[in-house]
């Protein structure tokens, strides 16, 4: 599937693990957050992003069809309010994926199991009129990109894991956010001046 084929939403997509985002990275263009499994009960800091991030941009709950995912999407809607989320469905196919050595518990597949064609269908129906609608207005200003998470000292230089803990921490962000997640949240929470000021602030 090419670039301008992907499915567009400014919805932030939320799944359970990094396999579901693997393989829905390749049918969207969607910021994609995941859960952890049940590892969304404890993180605060996630929940506060999630949070976040629904009231700005909505979100698009995508977890598998076992009750363990019905599990966390009743727990996110609740967190983040149902009018903040559009729910997106797999059907309750049996099966194994193909890494694992056997099947689940209920025996179902998971998101990253079905077809694309299903996982597409799926999205298209949580979004209605929404899917590929045109792109919400950027925030003013240009972009956040990794460069910047470099020249602030935040990636690849000495003592930026240290930097970066203690930004996040002051923004109330997760510190396990992977530097894509980082950007891509970065981008849809502050303007680049915004965050340069910010940043100055907390780190100087």
């Amino acid at each position: 599937m090419s670039q301008r084929e992907l499915l567009h939403t400014d919805r932030v997509l939320v799944v359970e693990g990094k396999y579901d985002a693997a393989r829905l990275s390749h049918l969207t263009d969607a910021m994609i957050l995941l859960t952890d499994g049940f590892g969304i009960y404890k993180d605060k800091k996630r929940q506060q992003l999630l949070k976040a991030l629904a009231k700005k941009n909505g979100l698009i709950l995508f977890t598998d069809s076992d009750a363990a995912g019905f599990r966390i999407r009743t727990y996110i809607t609740n967190l983040v309010g149902a009018e903040h989320v559009v729910q997106a469905y797999v059907p309750a196919i049996h099966g194994k994926e193909k890494r694992k050595p056997q099947p689940g518990k209920e025996g179902l597949l998971g998101v990253e199991g079905v077809d694309d064609a299903i996982v597409l269908q799926a999205l298209k129906d949580a979004l209605g009129p929404e899917a590929n609608a045109a792109a919400a207005p950027k925030p003013a200003g240009r972009a956040i990109t990794y460069t910047d998470l470099y020249n602030w000292k935040l990636s690849g230089t000495p003592g930026s894991a240290e930097r970066k803990y203690a930004l996040l921490n002051a923004l109330g962000l997760p510190p396990r956010l992977s530097k894509k997640e980082l950007v891509e949240a970065l981008n849809r929470l502050y303007s680049f001046e915004e965050l340069d000021k910010l940043q100055a602030e907390i780190l100087k």
